[in-house]
């Protein structure tokens, strides 16, 4: 009975040093992992395509696998090669008027009513710091640029992928060598794929939506470069919480920004109009769409967006959700790590296999 408790410590020290580890070599091996795991990402969503292609009937005809494969990849690849170039391009106009538009809210601060008792400078210099829209345009810069260097190693790691997923069910045979254990394994990765394949989907569909409606709201406005404000509400509707605020905040200062006479009416017209698309589509519409697919805590899903944040920055922010749900599943599977993701779930209710 002494060594029953002794036991638990250790195999608890056993796990917060994998974790420990796991975290360490993520970090360290940010450049070989990250590629990696945006391959997959890319991956599922060719597989989303082409089950899409795959669907379409034409009379009694409907397209091969392989066909529908390579016509998802077209697709995925004019998607990001669309996306990347009239990004690229729209922040080159954004950064001419960049100064203007800091100027104009220095103009706003001096009139704000205690800016004369405040302690100007160095709360000024926090102020300038947040809306240094210059380095923003900077930093979203070089983020494209670091993806797009690794965008010869991602399609290598994604055509690799899809060559391998054929083979993927006799490799797993041979490994498991275990009917019994292969049916529960193969069990766990098909609720993996499909709940993963369901959350892009998905929210490819409502982000599309938001980014699209949100383009609308702003040019019937006139809030300037409203596309590229619809293209980064929809990239940051990926992020999930923190990107929904942003997309609401970020458009309307900008709206702020451009004039000194009417700016402030046009920033509440923005922040409402905006707000309210958000909270309709973002939580509303999209729950009704997850279902019990997300059945994830705010709080951990915060945590979470927080770590990876850390972990490898705005790519991490965008893989969050997916590595919980993974995570979650995964857990769900083994009696030992049930309560685990009970505690990730958001009311405690998890699908529990059949044993």
């Amino acid at each position: 009975m002494v060594g029953q408790p002794q036991s638990k410590v250790l195999q608890f020290a056993a796990v917060a040093a994998i974790c420990a580890l796991t975290i360490y070599l993520l970090v360290v091996g940010q450049q070989l992992f990250q590629p990696l795991v945006i391959a997959v990402v890319f991956w599922f969503l060719i597989n989303v395509l082409a089950s899409l292609f795959q669907g379409i009937k034409m009379g009694r005809f409907t397209l091969y696998r392989p066909i529908c494969t390579v016509l998802g990849i077209l697709v995925l690849v004019a998607v990001i090669s669309m996306i990347v170039q009239f990004i690229s391009g729209s922040l080159n106009d954004l950064g001419t008027v960049a100064r203007v538009y800091e100027a104009n809210l220095q103009v706003y601060w001096s009139r704000f009513p205690l800016s004369d008792s405040l302690p100007a400078e160095g709360l000024w210099q926090n102020v300038s710091s947040w809306l240094d829209i210059s380095s923003l345009i900077t930093a979203v810069a070089l983020t494209f640029t670091g993806v797009a260097a690794d965008g010869i190693l991602i399609f290598i790691y994604t055509l690799f992928l899809l060559w391998e997923q054929g083979n993927f069910k006799s490799k797993l045979t041979a490994l498991v060598n275990d009917p019994v254990q292969e049916k529960r394994v193969q069990k766990i990765i098909d609720k993996v794929r499909s709940d993963i394949q369901r959350y892009i989907s998905i929210k490819i569909l409502t982000s599309t939506a938001t980014g699209v409606l949100s383009y609308l709201i702003l040019s019937v406005l006139g809030v300037d470069f409203p596309e590229i404000w619809g293209t980064l509400i929809f990239l940051l509707n990926f992020i999930p919480t923190v990107g929904s605020i942003i997309a609401t905040i970020f458009p309307a200062t900008i709206a702020l920004a451009q004039s000194t006479s009417d700016g402030f009416s046009l920033f509440l017209m923005v922040l409402v109009c905006i707000g309210a698309l958000q909270i309709t589509i973002g939580n509303i519409i999209e729950p009704r769409l997850m279902g019990t697919t997300l059945n994830l805590s705010p709080v951990v899903i915060l945590f979470n967006l927080a770590l990876w944040g850390t972990i490898w920055g705005i790519a991490g922010m965008f893989l969050c959700v997916p590595f919980l749900i993974i995570t979650t599943i995964v857990l769900s599977h083994f009696p030992k790590t049930r309560p685990v993701a009970i505690l990730l779930s958001s009311n405690g209710k998890i699908d529990i296999p059949e044993e």
